[in-house]
């Protein structure tokens, strides 16, 4: 059977429409995948500093191992950093600015401690937002047990949504805790 001229047809204009359609919707949804990607990038990017700050104070803690241990051997001690600065703490000689962080000589291990700290608040407020931090240690109860400190971090960080509907305005505020014996 021999095809005439007229049989052989291309694409009509409406199919190309639909298939416009088709990869435009696609296409969207690939670029909502990518924004969301780049929101969670960010969202890792400070859960990893508040890990690494978390982990510098404690490698600080053991290299003064004769303050936490003897400080806190004793009685319980609570270190509270605000926005960059030792808002409060059971040893006196921690509180203070995080400006005061440029001691040359320490003369005891307490200074070196409070010198620790007061730089570490510092170095939070400069990377994470809203920065918060507690620092607990408990006493050693009996001779078995060494001195366990917690370093508790949290921030401020907007909700990771894929829709308008699921972000919303509100901040999260996540927290980090990591236990260390100095």
């Amino acid at each position: 059977m021999k095809q005439l001229r007229s049989d052989i047809q291309g694409f009509s204009l409406i199919e190309v429409l639909v298939a416009l359609v088709i990869i435009g919707v696609g296409m969207l949804g690939i670029a909502k995948i990518q924004a969301l990607a780049y929101s969670s990038t960010a969202t890792a990017s400070l859960r990893s500093l508040a890990a690494i700050e978390a982990s510098s104070l404690a490698a600080a803690m053991r290299a003064n191992q004769n303050y936490w241990t003897t400080a806190a051997a004793a009685t319980a001690q609570t270190i509270s950093i605000v926005g960059g600065a030792v808002t409060a703490s059971t040893d006196g000689t921690l509180v203070g600015t995080a400006g005061s962080c440029s001691a040359a000589t320490f003369g005891s291990s307490a200074a070196l401690a409070a010198y620790d700290v007061q730089c570490w608040a510092k170095s939070l407020k400069t990377l994470l937002p809203g920065d918060t931090a507690t620092v607990t240690c408990s006493p050693n109860v009996t001779a078995t047990y060494p001195v366990g400190c917690s370093i508790q971090v949290s921030w401020l960080e907007r909700y990771t949504g894929i829709n308008a509907q699921s972000q919303g305005t509100t901040m999260a505020s996540p927290v980090y805790t990591l236990y260390v014996e100095p």
